[in-house]
């Protein structure tokens, strides 16, 4: 059997702040210039609510997620979206996917696979188990 490894979903932003990683465990993100964003976005041409990551469930069980421009209430950000040179209201985000919010802001959306080794054993010395 042939166990399949469990990708954990992350982004990588690039700012006026330089840049950082954020694991992606949530159901919803809000990303923009606001304090109160949840993944907040380092640059006066970025919109308050730029956009929003929404994550959604496959057949498969496994999950993925969706880039929405602006919030879920269908609001759109005053700049708009870029996903791979293309401009976007919505898009299911790939693995290498790169988002423009504005100029110098961006983002690389990416899995990150662990391998599971269906054959890791720990050994454990006899003489630590009491009788």
């Amino acid at each position: 059997m042939v166990v399949q490894p469990v990708p954990t979903h992350k982004l990588k932003i690039k700012d006026d702040e330089g840049s950082r990683h954020f694991t992606l465990k949530d159901a919803t993100y809000s990303i923009g210039r606001s304090p109160n964003c949840d993944i907040q976005l380092f640059s006066l041409f970025v919109s308050r609510r730029q956009a929003t990551l929404e994550k959604g469930r496959r057949e498969d069980g496994s999950y993925y997620y969706q880039i929405i421009d602006g919030d879920l209430q269908g609001k759109p950000s005053c700049n708009g979206l870029l996903v791979n040179g293309r401009k976007i209201k919505t898009h299911i985000l790939e693995d290498q996917d790169k988002i423009v919010f504005a100029p110098q802001v961006s983002a690389t959306y990416y899995l990150e696979r662990e391998s599971i080794d269906e054959f890791d054993i720990t050994l454990i010395n006899p003489q630590m188990i009491r009788e």
